[in-house]
C-alpha cells in the first residue's frame, strides 16, 4: 500500500510502498502526463513531475530506501495454516521536497483534464484513480502538518480553477531552496503559506514570472527552458 508521511525535519515527504504499488504509480503518472511537447505550454510542468517520477522509479528499483514493514502475519496465523513465513514486507521509498509535491499535486490536475478528455470512457480507466490517490495522499499528509483552519484555506485554493499553463516551473526551485535554507520550525510554520503560494499564484509569482520571461525574450526560448542560478546543496537533513 502506498503511503506517505513528512520526514523527520519536516523537509519532504517520504513515499512509501512496495515494488508494484510504486511501478503502478509511475505507470500511471506516464500515462496521464502524455508525450514530449503533447500539451503546448505544460512541458515545464510535466519535466517536473518526470523529476518525482524518476525517484519513484529509483526507489522501486532500491536505489533509495529499504524498509521492513509488518506484513500482518501473526504467529498464531502460521500455526492455524501450518507453515512458517516472514512477517514483514520489504517496502521501498524516498523524500520528495514539499514544495516540490505540492506543485505536483496541482499540475497533474490539468494533466488529469487533458487525459480524461481524451478517452471516451475515462470512469473505467485504471490510471485516473492512482493519480488521484497519490494527490489525496499528499494532501492528506499535508492536513497533518498545518493548522486545520489554514488546511482548509489551502484545500479550498487547490479546488480552484488555476491553470498550470507556462507555469514558471522555476518559482518551485526557489521555494524549494528556501525550504531547504528554513530550520524545522520555520518549516513547520510556513508549509501552509508555501502550498497557498504554489496554489494562488499571487504578486510574488506573478512578479517571479515577469523576470523569468524578460530573461527569456531575447533568446525567443520557451519559459520552462530559462536556468536557475542558484545550485542545490548536496546534502541536507530530511
Amino acid at each position: 500500500m502506498l503511503t506517505m508521511k513528512s520526514t523527520p525535519n519536516h523537509t519532504g515527504v517520504k513515499i512509501s510502498g512496495d515494488y508494484f504499488d510504486l511501478d503502478e504509480l509511475n505507470q500511471a503518472i506516464y500515462r496521464v502526463i502524455g508525450q514530449e511537447d503533447q500539451y503546448y505550454g505544460y512541458e515545464g510542468s510535466r519535466m517536473r513531475i518526470l523529476g518525482i517520477s524518476y525517484e519513484i522509479r529509483h526507489a522501486a528499483q532500491g536505489d533509495r530506501n529499504v524498509d521492513f514493514v509488518f506484513n500482518g502475519l501473526h504467529d498464531h496465523t502460521m500455526k492455524q495454516h501450518g507453515f512458517i513465513a516472514p512477517d514483514k514486507n520489504i517496502y521501498f521509498s524516498t523524500e520528495i521536497l514539499w514544495p516540490e509535491l505540492i506543485y505536483a499535486v496541482i499540475a497533474l490536475k490539468d494533466f488529469v483534464k487533458f487525459y480524461q478528455e481524451e478517452k471516451q470512457f475515462p470512469l473505467w480507466d485504471t490510471h485516473l484513480p492512482v493519480i488521484s490517490r497519490f494527490q489525496s495522499l499528499v494532501l492528506d499528509c499535508l492536513q497533518g502538518h498545518v493548522p486545520q483552519e489554514e488546511f482548509g484555506m489551502v484545500l479550498k485554493s487547490f479546488n480552484q480553477p488555476v491553470t498550470v499553463n507556462d507555469y514558471a516551473i522555476q518559482y518551485v526551485d526557489f521555494l524549494n531552496l528556501k525550504y531547504i535554507g528554513m530550520t524545522k520550525q520555520q518549516r513547520e510554520q510556513s508549509l501552509s503559506a508555501i502550498a497557498m503560494k504554489i496554489a494562488v499564484q499571487d504578486q510574488d509569482y506573478t512578479a517571479f514570472r515577469n523576470q523569468v520571461l524578460a530573461a527569456a525574450a531575447p533568446h525567443k526560448k520557451s519559459i520552462h527552458e530559462i536556468t536557475v542560478q542558484a545550485e542545490y546543496p548536496e546534502d541536507f537533513e530530511w
